[in-house]
Order: C-alpha cells, then sequence, then structure tokens
C-alpha cells in the first residue's frame, strides 16, 4: 500500500512538470514606444467610438447593407466555420487527456471438418464481453501545452473572425459611398449634357447669324461628345459598384438595381462633425489582426513545450475487465470474470534526432510569430497615424470645396438673372453653370473622400467587429 501511495505521489509531482516556456506578452519593438508616443500627439477625445461606427453617418440604407453583409457575406461564413473547427479542435485536445475508453463483445462459433478433428466432427464457441481503458500520464506536460496550443488557436482565429467583420464593414461602407458618389456625378453630368445641347444650339443660331464661324460650332459639338462619353462612363462606374456592393452584401449581381439613387452631393453620408478616437493605444491593441498575431506566438510557444515533451518516456496504463467462456451463460459467471492493469513504458530513443529537429523548428517558428507580430503592431501603428493625417486633410479639402460650389452656384444664379435681364449674352449664362457643374463635382468628390477617409481610419482603429 505505501508503494502504491508513494507511486501515486510521484506521478502527480511529475504530472505538475510541463516543459518548454510559458507564454508571456510579447515584447515590443524597440522602435514602438517612438512610434507610439508619435501617434499619441494627434491626441483624441477620451470617448471611444462605438464599434458599429458606420451608424454615425446616419443612412438608414447603410445601416442596413452593413447588417446584411455582417450576417450573409461568405467571407464571414467561412470565418466563422474556420473558428468552429478550431473550438471542435480545442474540445479533441481537452478530451485526449482522459482516459480512452471502449467496450467490445464478441461470439465466435466453429465448425471444423472430421479430418482437423482426428475423425470426429466438432464445434466450439467462445463468448466474451467486457471494456477496456487506455491512458497516458502527461508526465511533463505534453498534452498541456497542447490544450494551450489549441486554445490560442482558437483564439487566433475569433480574432481572424472579428478582423474578417472590420474589413468587410470598411469595404461595404467604402463600395456604398463610391457608390453614392457616382449616382450624384451622374445627375451633375445630366445637367452637363443640357448645357453642351444649349451651346451647340446656340452656337448655330449664330453661325446662321454669321456671328460665329464653323469652328465656334464644331467646339461646341466636340464639347457635346466629351460630356456623353463622361456620362456613359459615370453610368458604368454607377453599375459596377452597384453590383460590386450586392456582392459584399452577400446577394447576387443586380439584388440592389432597386436601390433609390442619390441625385446630390448631400446623398453622400457624411461622419459627424467631432470624432472620438478615445485611447488609441487601447484601441490598437484590441485591433483583430494585432490579437491573432499574438494569439499565434501564444500557440506558437506552446508548440515548443509540446516538442519538448517529447525527448522523455511516456507512461500509459492499460486495464482491462470482462467475462468470456465457451456459452452465452457463462457471461454471467463471476467465476469466468478477468481483469489486467498493465504499466507501460514508451520512449523513441534513440530517434537519430527527429525530437530535437522538431524542437529546433518549434522555436524557429515561435521567433517567426514574434517577428509577425511585431511587424503587424508597427503596421498598425503606421495605418493609425497615415489614416489620421488623411482624415484631417479630407476634412480641410470638403469644407474648401462646399464653399466654393456655393460660391459658384451663386455666381451661375447672379449670371442667368442678367442674362434673362439682357445684359449678358445667353453664353455667359451657360458659361457660369458649367463652372458651377464643375465645382458641384469637386464637391462630390471632396464629400467622398472625406467619408473614405473617415472609413479608413475607424479600420485602422480595428472597429466594427462584433462580441
Amino acid at each position: 500500500m505505501l508503494r502504491v501511495g508513494l507511486a501515486l505521489v510521484l506521478c502527480s509531482t511529475l504530472a505538475a512538470c510541463k516543459a518548454g516556456p510559458d507564454y508571456a506578452p510579447p515584447p515590443a519593438p524597440e522602435s514602438l514606444a517612438l512610434a507610439r508616443g508619435a501617434f499619441l500627439r494627434g491626441g483624441g477625445a477620451s470617448t471611444a467610438p462605438v464599434a458599429r461606427w458606420w451608424q454615425a453617418f446616419g443612412d438608414a440604407d447603410l445601416n442596413r447593407l452593413v447588417e446584411s453583409g455582417l450576417a450573409h457575406a461568405p467571407a464571414i461564413a467561412e470565418a466563422e466555420a474556420r473558428l468552429r473547427l478550431a473550438r471542435a479542435g480545442l474540445s479533441a485536445a481537452h478530451a485526449a487527456q482522459w482516459p480512452g475508453m471502449s467496450a467490445n463483445a464478441a461470439y465466435v462459433h466453429t465448425h471444423l471438418p472430421a479430418q482437423s478433428l482426428g475423425g470426429a466432427l466438432g464445434g466450439s464457441e467462445l463468448s466474451a464481453l467486457g471494456f477496456d481503458a487506455q491512458w497516458e500520464l502527461d508526465l511533463w506536460g505534453g498534452q498541456r501545452r497542447s490544450v494551450e496550443k489549441a486554445r490560442a488557436g482558437a483564439e487566433a482565429q475569433a480574432a481572424r473572425l472579428a478582423d474578417a467583420q472590420v474589413s468587410l464593414s470598411a469595404e461595404i461602407v467604402r463600395a456604398y459611398v463610391s457608390l453614392r458618389a457616382s449616382e450624384a456625378t451622374q445627375a451633375v453630368l445630366a445637367s452637363q449634357l443640357g448645357l453642351d445641347r444649349q451651346s451647340v444650339d446656340l452656337m448655330r443660331q449664330r453661325l446662321a447669324a454669321g456671328t460665329v464661324g464653323q469652328q465656334a460650332v464644331e467646339a461646341a459639338e466636340a464639347g457635346l461628345n466629351h460630356a456623353e462619353a463622361d456620362a456613359a462612363r459615370s453610368e458604368a462606374e454607377t453599375a459596377v459598384w452597384r453590383d460590386a456592393l450586392a456582392v459584399l452584401t452577400g446577394q447576387a449581381p443586380g439584388a440592389l438595381d432597386k436601390l433609390p439613387p442619390a441625385t446630390a452631393p448631400q446623398g453622400i453620408p457624411l461622419p459627424p462633425a467631432q470624432v472620438a478616437i478615445g485611447d488609441p493605444g487601447g484601441m490598437l491593441a484590441r485591433r483583430p489582426d494585432i490579437r491573432a498575431a499574438e494569439a499565434d506566438y501564444a500557440a506558437a510557444t506552446a508548440g515548443v513545450g509540446e516538442a519538448r515533451a517529447r525527448r522523455y518516456p511516456g507512461i500509459s496504463l492499460l486495464g482491462l475487465v470482462g467475462v468470456g467462456g465457451s456459452s452465452l451463460p457463462n457471461l454471467v459467471n463471476s467465476g469466468q470474470g478477468a481483469a489486467i492493469l498493465m504499466p507501460r513504458l514508451t520512449w523513441d530513443f534513440p530517434d537519430f534526432g527527429r525530437v530535437e529537429a522538431g524542437v529546433r523548428g518549434a522555436k524557429a517558428g515561435r521567433e517567426a510569430a514574434l517577428a509577425a507580430d511585431n511587424g503587424r503592431v508597427l503596421a498598425a501603428l503606421r495605418d493609425a497615424e497615415s489614416a489620421l493625417a488623411r482624415y484631417g486633410a479630407a476634412r480641410l479639402a470638403e469644407r474648401q470645396a462646399v464653399q466654393a460650389a456655393e460660391h459658384a452656384q451663386t455666381i451661375a444664379g447672379l449670371e442667368q438673372q442678367r442674362a434673362s435681364a439682357g445684359v449678358v449674352a445667353n453664353s455667359a449664362a451657360i458659361a457660369a453653370q458649367v463652372s458651377a457643374n464643375e465645382a458641384a463635382m469637386a464637391e462630390i468628390d471632396a464629400r467622398a473622400g472625406l467619408t473614405l477617409a473617415y472609413a479608413a481610419l475607424a479600420k485602422a482603429l480595428g472597429l466594427g467587429w462584433q462580441r
């Protein structure tokens, strides 16, 4: 009894051991402190933006499309399936720590020829019923490291699902804004076509009156041809963006053909006047791609311990309990019972360097995962810095473009009044309206650029993933 107790104490002590390094958060790259300080110079409000950042636009169509994409897009479905696969692997790794048990039953009936029994015809029966179990003691922590590796792998897949949600929401906003900008441009180009047709008619009238030459008519017709080509390209671009948006939201091309168009620059959604970016460092730490890289590093760290555990011998226990006999009634006879308990020692030695090669490979994988994580952090800081700079510039450009469009439209209105009063020629009013249309298209580009810059900022900060 004392020997059994000592053996159990020894096994318990050994089972508490785990080969390999324990996971710790990866150290920051040397340049991270400087880079993070540079990013923090941008400041920001004390409150963090909400994860559903697209709702700040106040556009019901956009909200519906993003929610549809997050629910039905194939990219999200694939990421969710991979997460379920990783979690199933974690459950299997947990189950591998427990004894493996199986039940078995057998019945054998033989009928042999007379020659095989010395001239007498005969038969025999054999019945058996029982179960067996096998348990490998996790003396060196290899199985526990496997669980750690599987858990980190599941966490990495969960982060990749969140990253897919971040990317998809940003892409849907980008496609939607581009669609609305293209539609608004189409409306301005339609107005421009009308002006160019008026110019052609006016030049033909002047040619008939002898006040201009054929060259002026040709120039007006060339301008009309250019406007028609621009309108055709804009119409095609609108169809392309509409189909792209449908696919991003998990629908077939053409499914959004009935989406009401935007016929003015005001149809392009704009971000709120005040944008809170919260704690930039904290936001970046929650970026899904960074969390995925850290989980990959944790899995690689556990893989080193898993490989090191193979250096040492393994001990497993094999148990068998059952009953058997020459007939079925003997199965209930306790005298026919049997039980076996057999410890077994296995050790791949010598292995001619296979285990050590596996350890070296696991270490190299861990170093690669660390380098990838550091690179991801630096790339995230660069993305955030660039997105903030572009957003600030886009905000200023949008403000200037709106003012320029207002001035151009005011001038066009005044010129139209003067032309109606006969103070100036109709050609002057048409020219002023052409300039107003050009300013309107510049305003469309600026509004779209501002919203796209905001979408890029939200993506850089890792917003848009759902718990």
